[in-house]
């Protein structure tokens, strides 16, 4: 059963709070991790793993594993359309049948349902956006990413901040990462066999990575260190307790698209992107023939949407002073990690299509 937003807060105590706020990533890679995060927590190691359990219960944690990379593994693009008000549920429906959609979002916008596709190859990605324009008579916006600046969605939860990183000042962790569309991840079949297994979060118990191992047929060792591997390499960006963030509040999202001129990109990305209340940032192609002028995407994460519009304004005044639109979600149409299982064949076999 979820927990209201309003109340979550009364259902945890300190240390779940250390769990929510202390554990979004660094999880331990070792066979026991929770006997590293019982003594750092001051409880027993079945305690905190039961603490988690309850949390996911509870609905504030979503899953508890990693967070993979899918432009790393597979190819992914941001998609769009607008449909018309008395088409919309039967649009929406229809995207979502498609199992490589994995996030979609209605925005109070003109392009009104914006959602994610997540294939194996370039080539896979676009023939299901043009199936979904043949389904549903309405051209796709296409907006792949082409540079990150900065991606994180960790951030604390056990406050009363009104912004994401309310209390934060600065963040000097931000750089301008190319993303190839033809890129496609080269990975061992221990590795891709662990990418499916964990796709949808690691097995809740004192020793997740040896379970994993377990089932795979692998020593617990060559498991721990293929994860590593994969980290390294950017397959998997964090390994913890991941975060529903409509549950503790921050329901107040916009995404914000700016019209940057291109030779100043990479500067203006990486100084928005810098910025702690700034928890995406990135770049997108503009499609002129649709009528899309913006290069530039920001998202803030807030749970009071006036402060959340605030900080807008000052992207606007002081860092990014350029023709942009605000598009703040207004229903969650769909929320599922991706499914890996296409993706990991067609990457670790290099191929153009599926």
């Amino acid at each position: 059963m979820t927990t209201p937003a309003g109340d979550w807060r009364d259902a945890i105590d300190d240390i779940d709070a250390a769990l929510i706020d202390g554990y979004q990533s660094g999880f331990p890679i070792e066979e026991r991790p929770f006997q590293q995060v019982s003594a750092e927590l001051g409880i027993d190691e079945t305690a905190a793993v039961d603490r988690v359990r309850t949390l996911m219960d509870a609905g504030i944690v979503r899953r508890f594993g990693a967070v993979l990379n899918p432009p790393v593994i597979g190819s992914s693009t941001l998609a769009a359309v607008r449909a018309p008000e008395d088409r919309f549920d039967e649009i929406a429906a229809t995207i979502n049948e498609f199992r490589q959609v994995n996030h979609n979002y209605a925005r109070d916008h003109e392009w009104n349902i914006w959602f994610v596709v997540t294939a194996g190859s370039r080539a896979r990605r676009d023939a299901i956006l043009t199936e979904i324009e043949e389904r549903t008579g309405c051209s796709v916006l296409n907006l792949p990413m082409l540079t990150d600046y900065y991606i994180d969605l960790e951030f604390p939860v056990v406050n009363t901040d009104r912004f994401a990183r309310e209390s934060l000042t600065t963040r000097t962790d931000t750089s301008a990462t190319r993303i190839s569309e033809e890129a496609t991840g080269s990975l061992s079949e221990l590795e891709a066999d662990l990418l499916l297994a964990i796709q949808d979060g690691f097995p809740l118990s004192p020793t997740p990575y040896r379970d994993v191992a377990e089932r795979l047929g692998y020593p617990t060792q060559d498991v721990l260190e293929a994860i590593e591997r994969l980290q390294a390499n950017g397959c998997i960006k964090r390994i913890g307790c991941i975060i529903n963030h409509v549950v503790t509040g921050f329901d107040a999202n916009c995404m914000v698209v700016w019209d940057v001129p291109d030779d100043e990109l990479d500067a203006w990305g990486e100084r928005a992107g810098g910025l702690p209340y700034v928890t995406l940032c990135y770049h997108r192609p503009r499609r002129p023939a649709q009528d899309w002028p913006y290069n530039l995407f920001t998202m803030i994460h807030g749970r009071d949407a006036a402060a959340v519009e605030k900080k807008i304004d000052e992207l606007a005044t002081e860092y990014l002073p350029v023709d942009h639109d605000r598009l703040y979600s207004t229903e969650t149409l769909k929320q599922t990690g991706a499914r890996y299982d296409d993706i990991v064949i067609a990457s670790n076999a290099g191929a153009d299509g599926e």
